[in-house]
Protein backbone atom coordinates (compact mmCIF):
# COMPACT_ATOMS: atom_id res chain seq x y z
CA UNK A 1 0.00 0.00 0.00
CA UNK A 2 1.42 3.75 -1.05
CA UNK A 3 1.45 5.81 2.00
CA UNK A 4 0.36 9.81 0.79
CA UNK A 5 2.33 12.30 2.40
CA UNK A 6 2.05 15.97 2.20
CA UNK A 7 4.91 18.00 0.78
CA UNK A 8 4.77 20.37 3.11
CA UNK A 9 5.28 20.25 6.90
CA UNK A 10 3.04 18.61 9.49
CA UNK A 11 0.74 20.75 11.52
CA UNK A 12 -1.46 23.66 10.69
CA UNK A 13 -0.91 25.80 7.11
CA UNK A 14 0.46 29.31 7.26
CA UNK A 15 -0.87 31.64 5.04
CA UNK A 16 0.73 34.92 4.45
CA UNK A 17 -1.48 37.85 5.93
CA UNK A 18 -3.84 39.19 3.64
CA UNK A 19 -2.70 42.52 2.58
CA UNK A 20 -4.10 45.03 -0.56
CA UNK A 21 -2.61 44.48 -3.80
CA UNK A 22 -1.55 41.05 -3.11
CA UNK A 23 -1.08 38.53 -6.28
CA UNK A 24 -1.28 35.68 -6.61
CA UNK A 25 -2.33 32.92 -9.77
CA UNK A 26 -1.24 29.99 -12.12
CA UNK A 27 1.35 30.62 -14.84
CA UNK A 28 2.87 27.82 -17.61
CA UNK A 29 6.31 27.46 -18.80
CA UNK A 30 5.56 26.17 -22.67
CA UNK A 31 8.39 25.62 -25.13
CA UNK A 32 9.68 23.15 -26.82
CA UNK A 33 11.53 20.24 -25.40
CA UNK A 34 15.13 20.56 -23.62
CA UNK A 35 14.66 24.40 -23.47
CA UNK A 36 15.20 25.11 -19.94
CA UNK A 37 12.13 24.83 -18.23
CA UNK A 38 12.09 22.58 -15.49
CA UNK A 39 15.67 23.94 -14.58
CA UNK A 40 13.72 27.73 -14.70
CA UNK A 41 11.27 26.09 -12.60
CA UNK A 42 13.76 25.06 -9.79
CA UNK A 43 15.93 28.24 -9.80
CA UNK A 44 12.59 30.44 -9.41
CA UNK A 45 11.55 28.00 -6.48
CA UNK A 46 14.49 27.81 -4.81
CA UNK A 47 14.46 24.02 -4.53
CA UNK A 48 14.69 20.73 -6.52
CA UNK A 49 11.05 20.35 -7.80
CA UNK A 50 11.01 19.17 -11.41
CA UNK A 51 13.74 16.83 -12.23
CA UNK A 52 16.29 18.18 -15.54
CA UNK A 53 18.18 16.05 -18.41
CA UNK A 54 19.80 17.06 -21.18
CA UNK A 55 17.15 14.10 -22.77
CA UNK A 56 14.06 15.21 -24.49
CA UNK A 57 10.59 15.01 -23.11
CA UNK A 58 12.05 14.41 -19.42
CA UNK A 59 9.16 16.04 -18.23
CA UNK A 60 5.94 14.11 -18.16
CA UNK A 61 3.15 15.78 -15.62
CA UNK A 62 2.30 19.26 -14.79
CA UNK A 63 4.68 19.87 -11.75
CA UNK A 64 3.34 23.30 -9.67
CA UNK A 65 6.16 24.87 -7.80
CA UNK A 66 5.04 27.94 -5.49
CA UNK A 67 7.38 30.87 -5.72
CA UNK A 68 6.65 33.43 -2.71
CA UNK A 69 7.88 36.83 -2.99
CA UNK A 70 6.92 40.12 -1.40
CA UNK A 71 3.12 40.95 -2.31
CA UNK A 72 2.98 38.36 -4.81
CA UNK A 73 2.89 34.61 -5.17
CA UNK A 74 3.30 32.67 -8.37
CA UNK A 75 2.44 29.11 -8.89
CA UNK A 76 4.67 27.74 -11.80
CA UNK A 77 3.01 24.82 -13.69
CA UNK A 78 5.68 23.12 -15.57
CA UNK A 79 4.67 21.13 -18.71
CA UNK A 80 5.92 18.88 -20.90
CA UNK A 81 7.39 19.66 -23.65
CA UNK A 82 4.94 20.43 -26.74
CA UNK A 83 5.97 18.69 -30.19
CA UNK A 84 4.53 16.47 -33.07
CA UNK A 85 3.50 13.25 -31.45
CA UNK A 86 4.65 10.13 -32.80
CA UNK A 87 3.18 7.91 -30.09
CA UNK A 88 -0.05 7.46 -28.21
CA UNK A 89 1.83 8.96 -25.01
CA UNK A 90 3.24 12.37 -26.99
CA UNK A 91 -0.22 12.53 -28.13
CA UNK A 92 -1.60 12.35 -24.06
CA UNK A 93 1.11 14.59 -23.36
CA UNK A 94 0.06 17.86 -25.86
CA UNK A 95 -3.20 17.34 -24.86
CA UNK A 96 -2.20 17.84 -21.04
CA UNK A 97 -0.47 20.66 -21.98
CA UNK A 98 -3.48 22.11 -23.80
CA UNK A 99 -5.53 21.84 -20.83
CA UNK A 100 -3.15 23.67 -18.34
CA UNK A 101 -2.63 26.74 -20.73
CA UNK A 102 -6.53 26.83 -20.68
CA UNK A 103 -6.41 27.14 -17.16
CA UNK A 104 -3.60 29.04 -16.03
CA UNK A 105 -3.77 32.98 -15.62
CA UNK A 106 -0.27 34.04 -18.13
CA UNK A 107 1.94 32.01 -20.21
CA UNK A 108 5.55 32.55 -20.66
CA UNK A 109 7.12 31.11 -23.52
CA UNK A 110 10.84 29.81 -23.19
CA UNK A 111 13.22 30.09 -25.97
CA UNK A 112 16.64 29.42 -26.19
CA UNK A 113 19.43 32.11 -26.45
CA UNK A 114 21.71 29.61 -28.55
CA UNK A 115 19.28 27.95 -31.11
CA UNK A 116 17.62 30.36 -33.97
CA UNK A 117 13.58 30.04 -34.01
CA UNK A 118 12.56 27.06 -35.72
CA UNK A 119 9.34 25.07 -36.85
CA UNK A 120 9.16 23.63 -32.94
CA UNK A 121 8.58 27.57 -31.75
CA UNK A 122 6.16 27.79 -34.59
CA UNK A 123 4.39 24.93 -33.88
CA UNK A 124 3.76 26.13 -30.36
CA UNK A 125 3.38 29.70 -31.02
CA UNK A 126 0.02 27.95 -32.62
CA UNK A 127 -0.88 26.55 -29.28
CA UNK A 128 -0.32 29.74 -27.50
CA UNK A 129 -2.20 31.84 -30.18
CA UNK A 130 -5.16 29.25 -29.60
CA UNK A 131 -5.10 30.19 -25.87
CA UNK A 132 -6.96 34.26 -26.21
CA UNK A 133 -5.70 36.79 -24.87
CA UNK A 134 -3.51 35.90 -21.65
CA UNK A 135 -0.50 37.71 -20.97
CA UNK A 136 2.34 36.38 -22.52
CA UNK A 137 5.98 36.40 -21.48
CA UNK A 138 8.56 35.18 -23.35
CA UNK A 139 11.75 34.12 -21.67
CA UNK A 140 15.36 33.69 -23.21
CA UNK A 141 16.66 31.28 -21.79
CA UNK A 142 20.40 29.97 -21.57
CA UNK A 143 21.53 33.63 -21.66
CA UNK A 144 24.84 32.34 -20.44
CA UNK A 145 25.74 30.09 -23.39
CA UNK A 146 25.99 33.11 -25.92
CA UNK A 147 27.86 36.39 -26.59
CA UNK A 148 26.10 39.87 -25.34
CA UNK A 149 25.91 40.45 -29.52
CA UNK A 150 24.22 37.47 -30.25
CA UNK A 151 22.24 37.47 -27.21
CA UNK A 152 21.13 41.14 -28.74
CA UNK A 153 20.04 39.23 -32.23
CA UNK A 154 18.00 36.29 -30.57
CA UNK A 155 16.10 39.09 -28.70
CA UNK A 156 15.54 41.17 -31.67
CA UNK A 157 14.36 37.50 -33.48
CA UNK A 158 11.81 36.55 -30.15
CA UNK A 159 10.44 40.23 -30.55
CA UNK A 160 9.53 39.87 -33.86
CA UNK A 161 7.87 36.61 -33.19
CA UNK A 162 6.07 38.00 -30.57
CA UNK A 163 4.26 40.04 -33.13
CA UNK A 164 3.65 38.09 -35.94
CA UNK A 165 1.67 35.38 -32.72
CA UNK A 166 -0.19 38.37 -31.13
CA UNK A 167 -1.44 40.30 -34.60
CA UNK A 168 1.41 42.80 -33.80
CA UNK A 169 0.64 43.36 -30.35
CA UNK A 170 3.92 41.84 -29.13
CA UNK A 171 4.92 40.21 -25.46
CA UNK A 172 3.98 41.80 -22.52
CA UNK A 173 7.61 41.60 -21.87
CA UNK A 174 10.92 39.86 -22.94
CA UNK A 175 13.49 38.72 -20.24
CA UNK A 176 16.55 37.05 -21.03
CA UNK A 177 17.71 34.64 -17.92
CA UNK A 178 19.99 32.07 -17.07
CA UNK A 179 19.28 29.56 -14.82
CA UNK A 180 22.68 28.19 -14.06
CA UNK A 181 24.11 31.75 -13.13
CA UNK A 182 21.48 32.94 -11.92
CA UNK A 183 21.36 35.92 -14.49
CA UNK A 184 18.32 37.90 -14.27
CA UNK A 185 15.93 35.51 -12.02
CA UNK A 186 14.92 37.65 -9.45
CA UNK A 187 13.94 40.58 -12.12
CA UNK A 188 11.39 37.28 -14.19
CA UNK A 189 9.93 36.68 -10.76
CA UNK A 190 8.85 40.36 -10.41
CA UNK A 191 7.70 40.92 -14.18
CA UNK A 192 5.96 37.35 -14.08
CA UNK A 193 4.06 38.74 -10.62
CA UNK A 194 3.13 41.81 -12.21
CA UNK A 195 0.99 39.86 -14.40
CA UNK A 196 -0.88 37.86 -11.77
CA UNK A 197 -4.23 39.03 -11.01
CA UNK A 198 -5.15 40.00 -7.61
CA UNK A 199 -5.84 37.43 -5.23
CA UNK A 200 -5.18 36.11 -1.48
CA UNK A 201 -2.32 33.62 -0.92
CA UNK A 202 -3.33 30.40 -2.63
CA UNK A 203 -0.21 28.03 -0.89
CA UNK A 204 0.70 28.20 2.70
CA UNK A 205 4.50 30.25 2.84
CA UNK A 206 6.17 27.01 3.22
CA UNK A 207 5.00 25.09 0.34
CA UNK A 208 7.07 24.92 -2.88
CA UNK A 209 4.92 22.39 -3.99
CA UNK A 210 2.09 20.08 -4.16
CA UNK A 211 3.41 17.23 -6.02
CA UNK A 212 2.75 13.77 -3.97
CA UNK A 213 5.61 11.93 -2.52
CA UNK A 214 5.21 8.84 -4.74
CA UNK A 215 5.70 11.06 -7.97
CA UNK A 216 8.43 13.25 -6.79
CA UNK A 217 10.30 9.57 -6.15
CA UNK A 218 9.28 8.58 -9.10
CA UNK A 219 10.83 11.54 -10.99
CA UNK A 220 13.75 10.89 -9.00
CA UNK A 221 14.27 7.48 -10.33
CA UNK A 222 13.60 8.22 -13.76
CA UNK A 223 16.39 11.44 -13.68
CA UNK A 224 18.80 9.09 -12.67
CA UNK A 225 17.83 6.53 -14.90
CA UNK A 226 18.21 8.93 -17.78
CA UNK A 227 21.64 9.52 -17.23
CA UNK A 228 24.18 8.35 -20.18
CA UNK A 229 21.66 6.13 -21.77
CA UNK A 230 21.23 6.11 -25.41
CA UNK A 231 19.33 8.29 -27.15
CA UNK A 232 16.63 6.20 -27.72
CA UNK A 233 15.95 4.86 -24.58
CA UNK A 234 14.61 7.77 -22.40
CA UNK A 235 11.24 7.60 -23.97
CA UNK A 236 10.91 4.17 -23.12
CA UNK A 237 11.84 4.35 -19.33
CA UNK A 238 8.39 4.76 -17.14
CA UNK A 239 8.79 4.89 -13.35
CA UNK A 240 5.89 3.67 -11.14
CA UNK A 241 6.70 3.57 -7.01
CA UNK A 242 5.07 0.77 -5.47
CA UNK A 243 5.43 1.20 -1.93
CA UNK A 244 6.42 3.47 0.65
CA UNK A 245 6.18 2.33 4.30
CA UNK A 246 8.00 2.62 7.25
CA UNK A 247 10.16 -0.14 8.27
CA UNK A 248 8.25 -1.60 11.56
CA UNK A 249 10.15 -2.21 15.03
CA UNK A 250 13.15 0.47 14.34
CA UNK A 251 13.87 2.89 16.95
CA UNK A 252 12.15 6.22 17.25
CA UNK A 253 15.43 7.91 16.69
CA UNK A 254 16.52 6.17 13.70
CA UNK A 255 13.53 5.21 11.20
CA UNK A 256 13.39 4.19 8.31
CA UNK A 257 11.39 3.51 5.12
CA UNK A 258 11.24 0.92 2.73
CA UNK A 259 10.72 2.41 -1.03
CA UNK A 260 9.63 -0.33 -3.81
CA UNK A 261 10.13 1.06 -7.27
CA UNK A 262 9.67 -0.54 -10.65
CA UNK A 263 11.26 0.84 -13.80
CA UNK A 264 9.68 0.17 -16.84
CA UNK A 265 11.16 0.05 -20.39
CA UNK A 266 9.62 -1.62 -23.58
CA UNK A 267 12.18 -4.14 -24.86
CA UNK A 268 14.48 -7.26 -23.13
CA UNK A 269 17.64 -5.24 -24.58
CA UNK A 270 16.50 -2.26 -23.31
CA UNK A 271 15.91 -3.45 -19.70
CA UNK A 272 19.52 -5.42 -20.05
CA UNK A 273 21.01 -1.31 -20.25
CA UNK A 274 18.97 -0.23 -17.09
CA UNK A 275 20.16 -3.40 -14.75
CA UNK A 276 23.54 -2.85 -16.44
CA UNK A 277 26.67 -5.36 -16.21
CA UNK A 278 26.10 -7.40 -12.75
CA UNK A 279 23.11 -4.68 -11.74
CA UNK A 280 26.22 -2.24 -11.66
CA UNK A 281 23.89 0.12 -13.55
CA UNK A 282 20.66 -0.03 -11.22
CA UNK A 283 23.07 0.17 -8.25
CA UNK A 284 24.10 3.30 -9.29
CA UNK A 285 20.46 5.11 -10.13
CA UNK A 286 19.50 3.93 -6.68
CA UNK A 287 22.63 5.89 -5.52
CA UNK A 288 21.91 8.87 -7.26
CA UNK A 289 17.79 9.11 -6.26
CA UNK A 290 18.73 8.02 -2.65
CA UNK A 291 19.95 10.88 -1.13
CA UNK A 292 17.14 13.57 -2.20
CA UNK A 293 14.47 10.98 -1.54
CA UNK A 294 15.56 10.93 2.20
CA UNK A 295 15.97 14.51 2.57
CA UNK A 296 12.26 14.66 0.78
CA UNK A 297 10.71 11.70 3.56
CA UNK A 298 13.13 12.99 6.35
CA UNK A 299 14.07 9.35 7.35
CA UNK A 300 16.69 7.00 6.00
CA UNK A 301 15.46 5.15 2.95
CA UNK A 302 15.76 1.25 1.56
CA UNK A 303 14.81 1.83 -2.12
CA UNK A 304 14.20 -1.62 -4.15
CA UNK A 305 14.57 -1.14 -7.42
CA UNK A 306 13.24 -3.75 -10.34
CA UNK A 307 13.38 -3.71 -13.89
CA UNK A 308 10.02 -4.95 -15.98
CA UNK A 309 9.65 -4.98 -19.66
CA UNK A 310 6.17 -3.62 -20.76
CA UNK A 311 5.97 -4.42 -24.38
CA UNK A 312 5.32 -1.18 -26.23
CA UNK A 313 3.65 0.38 -23.81
CA UNK A 314 3.83 4.31 -25.33
CA UNK A 315 1.44 3.14 -27.67
CA UNK A 316 -1.11 1.01 -25.29
CA UNK A 317 -4.04 2.49 -24.21
CA UNK A 318 -4.50 0.23 -21.16
CA UNK A 319 -0.99 0.39 -20.10
CA UNK A 320 -0.71 4.16 -20.11
CA UNK A 321 -3.43 4.00 -17.75
CA UNK A 322 -1.81 2.25 -15.31
CA UNK A 323 0.70 4.46 -15.23
CA UNK A 324 -1.27 7.27 -15.02
CA UNK A 325 -0.97 9.06 -18.66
Amino acid sequence: MIDERSAAPSGPPQFAPAQEGFRAGFLSFVGRPNVGKSTLTNALVGDKIAITSNKPQTTRHTIRGIVHGEGHQIVLVDTPGLHRPRTLLGKRLNELVSETLADVDAIAFCLPANEAIGPGDRYIAQHVRDMGRKPLIAVVTKADTVSRQALGEQLVAVEALGREITDGRGWDAIVPVSAVSDYQIGRLASVLAEHMPESAPLYPTDAVTDESDTTYIAELVREAALEGVRDELPHSLAVAVEEVVPREDRPAEKPLTDVRVTVYVERPSQKAIVIGKGGSRLKSIGAAARPAIQKRLGTQVHLDLHVKVLKDWQRDPKQLNRLGF
